[in-house]
């Protein structure tokens, strides 16, 4: 009986994909799931597994707790015994406000404050008032938020026209707003007149308001006749209503808009800081908080072990742990101000790991998504170092993993597939990394590391120069054209800052698909994403001469039962939730009336039961099928058109927003970090989707990791050699060959892949 208990015992799993999958997870162990994306990893450790043990963790607090608490839907599956609490480490982009940095996130900030409300000199108060966000310690200029944003009148007003034509270039105070609407009605200044042609003395009226002590008026139209209203100025108007307010919190505008008219200054008061300058007076050793803030945070363990005396010492020993759990993870150029909405993926998914790091908690099972993504090779190493830490402190290890040394690291490795979508959800291997070898269905060892020894002709550059962005080290460089171009370098060594920043900067009509998620609804499916849904529905219209409302589930079509959901969630008090299909519809969304109608013999629901494959020969409109062909060309074939978007891996996302992508007629695409969430053989495929297109003529630059994505490129820039202040340099331009014999971090696991394969 004690045997059992050591494995996890999953029988009859069915969410999702999965085809009654029976499994037995050994405990204390590191186990990886692989497999092609799609093939069922998630449905099984997330879906199942987590959702079930955090279920299960719930049903112990009492009712009147669990009604606060998020609830959990059983999941399908006939028996799963032997959980244990879980910590899930997922992939999901870090959420918070813009205020949100390294230090509120790892819970070291509130540690810093009250060191210096306790030992810094001179003596200010308590460790709130070391905080931007409360009433004594933000900065009396910027309210906290380190920058003075001003109001840019050349952005704001278009000389050459009149009010009536739009001269006010912000939405809000333009003829399609109430107060534009005002400014021309009001007979202070003729609405048809170009503003250049104005007298000075009515600009000045118009642009800053009356002179100082004087008071306008002007009749505002209202249902009830016109009430006199005061003219203030379009630029102490713009300040009060849409600069020193939260623009978060208005609804026809958004800070973008206020932002397109205005320039942001570090504040000159407190130095970007936030603080108000009493604050910044009080120092520890010689060192104010702004200034810890800064400091990388290698240095900034220096500062807290040099804390003398007890009170001192026993604050900076609990923040000491935190800091060091982020060294360890390769994270010691970061700082405390770093905003984690500024991170690269790899850095935000160790500082997400390092979170969870500090507890001595153990029988626990540990569960990561991708945890290698964004990681240079390098980095990897140091990831299996932590993962091994864990285990070693009696928890399991649960990783989803593509990465073929986070795999070999396995104690025991679950393949899922053998195909994707339908193809997936079965169980394909399970053993020892030696056992895979012998393994007819298990695709990862497969594998062997291909040098580009034949690179494409380069006849033309794109040129940075002087780039000094973040850690950039004032660095110029030469990036071919019409090749395909791999930019590498550890975590911090400055790709982003290069690639995202400078390049854009240079290069704007650059077409850029970068790592963040997609908008995901259970409405949303495949076919609205590409833009292909209106051309069903108006060709279903066609075809009928019914409304093409009809044919949506948003709209007319939707089943009354459901409103198009699908299904019904019953209200069922405080027991746990569940969901059901609609008796209605049986599932379809929609109503009797609009499954009636039918094009080419079938009806709506079939056409988005329709594979990606099979809808190529079922459509001729080249609208649709330019489309789909993009879907089939990033390996989505096996997806149907009705499939929702939130139902989608992580690969499966990326690989969308590119084909959403491919549909633009672009010179430049700069992809970061394409590689993401990709099994070996869907590398392949992506690959050749990069290839075709600099075949047909396009410039296509990737910032990857992925050795594969490197070794296939035509040119290779790496920067490095660290991250953070030891970063910003360019180490190595060249052809993937000459990288064999370059002395750089990915040279080095270039040379080490090449001799494995």
């Amino acid at each position: 009986m004690s045997e059992a208990k050591d494995e996890i015992i999953l029988r009859g799993l069915k969410e999702n994909n999965l085809k009654n999958v029976d499994l037995n997870i050994p405990k204390e162990k590191i186990i990886v799931f692989t497999g092609l994306s799609g093939s069922g990893k998630s449905s099984v450790v997330f879906d199942t597994l987590a959702t079930e043990s955090r279920r299960q963790m719930t049903l112990n607090y009492p009712l009147y707790v669990r009604n606060q608490m998020p609830r959990y839907e059983r999941p399908h599956a006939d028996l799963m015994q032997n959980l244990s609490p879980v910590v899930v480490v997922e992939q999901r982009p870090i959420g918070g406000n813009s205020r949100s940095t390294v230090g509120t996130f790892m819970d070291i900030h509130p540690l810093i404050r009250l060191l210096f409300s306790r030992i810094g000199e001179p003596a200010i108060g308590s460790a709130s008032d070391f905080s931007s966000q409360s009433s004594f310690g933000r900065c009396p200029q910027c309210s906290g938020f380190g920058e003075v944003i001003t109001p840019d009148i050349n952005k704001m007003i278009d000389y050459d026209k009149s009010l009536r034509d739009y001269a006010v270039k912000f939405k809000p105070l333009s003829p399609s707003g109430w107060q534009g609407r005002w400014m021309m009605t009001g007979g202070l200044f003729d609405p048809d007149k170009p503003i250049k042609d104005y007298s000075e003395e009515e600009r000045r009226l118009l642009l800053y308001g009356p002179p100082e002590g004087e008071k306008v008026f002007a009749p505002f139209h209202t249902k009830n006749g016109p009430q006199p209203h005061e003219w203030d100025g379009l630029l102490p108007r713009f300040t009060r209503l849409y600069i020193n307010r939260d623009v978060t919190k208005l609804k026809e505008v958004s800070q973008d808009d206020v932002l397109a008219v205005s320039t942001h200054a570090l504040c000159p008061t407190c130095q970007g800081s936030g603080l108000n300058p009493k604050v910044l007076e009080c120092k520890i050793n010689g060192v104010n908080i702004a200034e810890y803030d800064q400091l990388e945070l290698t240095e900034l363990l220096e500062e807290l072990k040099n804390i003398k005396g007890p009170m001192g010492e026993s604050i900076a020993l609990q923040a000491i742990p935190l800091i060091q759990q982020l060294v360890d993870m390769g994270l010691g150029y970061l700082s405390l101000s770093r905003k984690m909405g500024t991170l690269s993926g790899g850095e935000a998914q160790r500082v997400k790991i390092a979170r969870h790091l500090g507890s001595s908690l153990n029988n626990i099972t540990y569960i990561f998504d991708e945890p290698s993504a964004g990681l240079h090779p390098e980095e990897v190493d140091m990831l299996i170092q932590m993962l091994q830490s864990i285990k070693e402190q009696h928890n399991t290890v649960i990783v989803i993993e593509h990465d073929l040394s986070v795999i070999k690291a396995a104690d025991e490795i679950i393949e899922m597939g053998p195909g994707a979508g339908v193809h997936g959800g079965e169980v394909v291997y399970q053993g020892k990394l030696e056992g895979l070898h012998n393994s007819p269905a298990a695709t990862i060892l497969n594998y062997s590391l291909n040098i580009n020894k034949n690179p494409r002709d380069i006849k033309g550059h794109f040129t940075i120069k002087n780039a000094s962005h973040n850690n950039l080290k004032n660095i110029s460089v030469n990036i071919p054209k019409n090749v395909l171009v791999a930019i590498c370098g550890v975590s911090g060594s400055g790709k982003s800052s290069l690639m995202l920043e400078a390049f854009a900067e240079s290069y704007p009509e650059t077409i850029m698909v970068g790592q963040g998620s997609i908008g995901i609804s259970s409405r949303s499916t495949l076919a609205t994403y590409m833009g292909i849904m209106d051309d069903i529905r108006s060709i279903f219209s066609k075809e009928t001469g019914q409304p093409a409302g009809l044919f949506s589930f948003n709209s007319l079509g939707a089943c009354p039962a459901c409103e198009g959901k699908g299904v019904i969630t019953p209200d069922v008090a405080f027991a746990d939730p569940v969901t059901i299909p609609c008796e209605a519809c049986a599932g379809t969304r929609y109503s009797d009336e609009a499954l009636a109608y039918r094009y080419q013999d079938k009806n709506i629901v079939e056409i988005l039961d329709l594979t990606i494959d099979e809808v190529l020969t079922y459509f001729q409109m080249p609208k649709i099928i330019k489309r789909v062909i993009t879907l089939k060309d990033v390996g989505l074939g096996y997806l149907t058109l009705g499939q929702t978007t939130s139902s989608l891996s992580g690969g499966e996302i990326q690989r969308l927003k590119l084909a959403s992508h491919l549909q633009k007629e672009g010179q430049i695409y700069l992809l970061d970090e394409p590689s993401l969430g990709l099994h070996v053989k869907d590398n392949g495929k992506l690959l050749d989707v990069f290839q075709t297109l600099v075949n047909r003529g396009n410039s296509v630059i990737i910032i990857e990791h992925n050795l594969d994505f490197i070794a296939a490129s035509d040119w290779v820039i790496e920067l490095g050699p660290g991250g953070g202040k030891q970063g910003g340099h360019i180490i190595f331009e060249g052809v993937p060959e000459e990288m064999l014999h370059a002395e750089t971090w990915t040279a080095k696991w270039l040379k080490l892949t090449c001799a494995e394969t």
